[in-house]
């Protein structure tokens, strides 16, 4: 990749600047304990002294897929070409598991995700499908975003014939608050390509997903 590529693959991360220094962390951590301490928590005893210092580390590290993964820059040539011969070879990875953080709630919800591609004249290496969902799960995020997320920055990155992408999750925004529903799982779909315009392509991805959850 030239230096204006590499530019164009990075903006399609969605990159945000993030430097904490030593003050600002200690601002957070105060915050932190305020909320706390008013919410009923005992902020004096050994267990809950340093828990301000943890959360504010956890949620820092929840987020780190704002920071980017320079390892989603690797690409390599297809074996075959968008042919005849390879217009139907699926590429299906998954059940890739995931948590996140809804920006609605700032609450977990958590699950598993399914890509599926259609090589054309370049192909990313089966651990890069797991960075990808890495990059855009830990982050606040809404379900359905992270699905055309990894859509568009594996569209991006292989030039792919067709894209899909299958997220089932469970939200905790559901589960421990409002209505309290027992185990919900949300379901979300993204089709692009040759997904979009072919349902036996389609059925097929579902099908291989449904056999992955019957061998479990």
């Amino acid at each position: 990749m030239d230096t204006n590529e590499i530019e164009r693959y990075e903006s399609a991360m969605d990159l945000r600047e993030r430097t904490i220094g030593e003050q600002q962390r200690k601002t957070l951590e105060g915050y932190a304990k305020e909320i706390f301490s008013a919410l009923g928590m005992d902020m004096d005893t050994p267990s809950t002294i340093d828990t301000p210092k943890r959360f504010i580390k956890a949620l820092i590290e929840a987020t780190e897929g704002y920071d980017g993964d320079p390892n989603l820059l690797k690409t390599f040539d297809a074996e075959c070409h968008g042919g005849s011969d390879c217009s139907l070879a699926q590429i299906i990875q998954g059940p890739i598991p995931f948590h996140a953080l809804c920006e609605h709630h700032v609450l977990p919800f958590y699950g598993n995700v399914y890509i599926g591609y259609i090589a054309n004249e370049q192909i990313i290496g089966l651990s890069k499908l797991t960075r990808l969902v890495n990059l855009f799960s830990r982050r606040f995020a809404v379900q359905e975003r992270i699905g055309q997320q990894v859509a568009d920055l594996l569209e991006k990155s292989t030039e792919a014939e067709g894209i899909a992408v299958y997220i089932e999750a469970h939200h905790m925004c559901m589960e421990m608050r409002g209505v309290r529903e027992r185990e919900p799982l949300t379901r979300t779909t993204v089709w692009r390509g040759s997904y979009a315009r072919d349902a036996a392509l389609r059925s097929e991805f579902l099908a291989s997903i449904k056999e992955g959850h019957d061998g479990r």
